[in-house]
């Protein structure tokens, strides 16, 4: 515990010394999703439903950080158009990280859900300009699921903008 505390007051020392010199206001809004997943691995896109909670913030300029609740899933900006581009994402995970081979499967068979879901990583922050997402056209937010399928997956999005 002495190493979370010592890391939250570095990070806000950080802050303090980057706005000293004025007071910045921020605007912070966040929502969950919610979703059940239908397969052990997959990606589910879910662009829009971030869509529609940045719209609703009415933030018109900042950022939006998605993140994934639970070690076995992970966040993924990635091609929209051909689904064979999440396939590959599996498979490559697939080939990469194998089932059935590390030291945590002992606990719950799962080690390699763990392995490809802290690869990937837990969020993406995402620009929001003139109250839309910045991604490119051929650009989705993806929920990975390594360890399903699940119920309920719980995607936390927050968004925050410079009051002006």
């Amino acid at each position: 515990m002495e190493r979370f505390d010592s890391i939250c007051f570095n990070y806000l020392m950080i802050f303090i010394v980057i706005f000293t010199d004025q007071e910045v206001k921020c605007l912070f809004s966040m929502k969950i999703i919610t979703i059940s997943t239908n397969k052990r691995e997959g990606l589910y896109d879910i662009t829009r439903e971030v869509e529609s909670i940045v719209l609703s913030s009415g933030i018109s300029d900042g950022i939006v950080n998605v993140y994934a609740q639970g070690a076995t899933a992970a966040i993924m900006i990635q091609e929209n158009w051909d689904d064979s581009v999440q396939l590959d994402v599996v498979n490559l995970l697939q080939k990469l990280i194998p089932r059935g081979q590390w030291l945590h499967d002992a606990q719950d068979g799962n080690g390699d859900s763990h392995l490809k879901a802290g690869l990937i990583g837990p969020s993406e922050t995402i620009p929001v300009i003139d109250g839309r997402l910045g991604l490119s056209t051929w650009q989705n937010i993806f929920l990975c699921e390594f360890d399903g399928p699940r119920d309920t997956r719980k995607i936390i999005v927050t968004i925050i903008s410079e009051i002006s």
